[in-house]
């Protein structure tokens, strides 16, 4: 009973800690499926939110500041792949992987400018940063919240794709980008579609994430946003759930690791466990095999 009242505040954090990284993880999953795009910028619209929120909570209420900051971070999710992604459709893949770093790099420059490369202490949101027992151990609202919360918009976004015509039209674009073309679908608007659904999850996840890890600066999207990369991979790129159970795995294991005490080695098991995954199952867990046509 001892050893579970010891480890529990691990495994809540792991369980909630996955959940924030299964909400970034889908944003990185949904644009590969559809464009075969890895968008290195993810992390750094996450990182944005925390700093649209900070700012916005010292000239406005908190009811009124989340909204703002859930619509600002939709916005720059859209003009992102409007100015960076849009024109370089034609292009060689390669040249819009540079375009996604470049604007990684934009974003947390312009973050360094703005904050002076500062830590900014995010705003404690009434409720979710309130501290509970959850069987004796204590922790924060906000980690019992997270896995339930992902788990609904999960759903909500499953359900969106197996029955609405925008999410039909997700569906086929990822099978075939050009016969979907072909057959008079709106490209442009599914895949802005898919960048702004993919905002939306990442403005919720630097919400639940950083009433937890209070300080926002301008790297911080960066290891999350790899994080979610891996676990992506992980879970199978292109599959919804695969990224999903791929950060719930993750986030769980490297809490585990430093309930062990072995905190130094807890962001280097994600990247060791990605080198197996690859080694051992290339598609990842849920992954389809490419079949490539001649």
């Amino acid at each position: 009973m001892d050893w579970m009242t010891q480890n529990l505040p691990y495994l809540l954090a792991g369980i909630s800690v996955g959940g924030q990284y299964a909400l970034i993880a889908i944003g990185y999953t949904m644009v590969y499926g559809i464009l075969r795009l890895i968008n290195f910028a993810h992390g750094d619209i996450f990182m944005v939110a925390g700093l649209i929120m900070v700012y916005s909570t010292t000239i406005m209420p908190i009811y009124l500041a989340i909204p703002l900051m859930i619509v600002l971070t939709v916005l720059l999710g859209f003009v992102v792949e409007r100015v960076a992604y849009k024109p370089l459709r034609s292009a060689p893949r390669m040249s819009i992987m540079i375009s996604a770093i470049g604007v990684s790099y934009l974003l947390q420059n312009l973050a360094l400018y703005v904050t002076g490369g500062l830590s900014q202490q995010y705003p404690a949101i009434p409720w979710i940063s309130d501290t509970i027992q959850v069987f004796g151990a204590t922790t924060k609202r906000v980690t019992v919240i997270t896995p339930v919360l992902t788990i609904l918009l999960v759903i909500g976004l499953v359900l969106l794709i197996k029955h609405t015509k925008i999410g039909m039209a997700m569906r086929a674009a990822s099978r075939d980008f050009e016969t979907s073309q072909l057959m008079g679908i709106k490209i442009n608007s599914v895949i802005s579609t898919t960048f702004i659904i993919g905002s939306f999850l990442a403005a919720i996840g630097s919400l639940l994430f950083f009433t937890n890890y209070t300080g926002v600066t301008p790297t911080v999207g960066a290891m999350p946003g790899l994080k979610a990369f891996v676990a992506a991979v992980f879970g199978g790129i292109g599959s919804i759930p695969g990224a999903v159970i791929g950060a719930f795995i993750i986030g769980i294991c490297e809490n585990i690791i430093k309930g062990l005490g072995w905190t130094t080695f807890s962001d280097a098991f994600t990247f060791a466990l990605l080198i197996v995954i690859l080694l051992v199952k290339p598609t990842g867990l849920f992954g389809e095999k490419a079949t490539d046509k001649v």
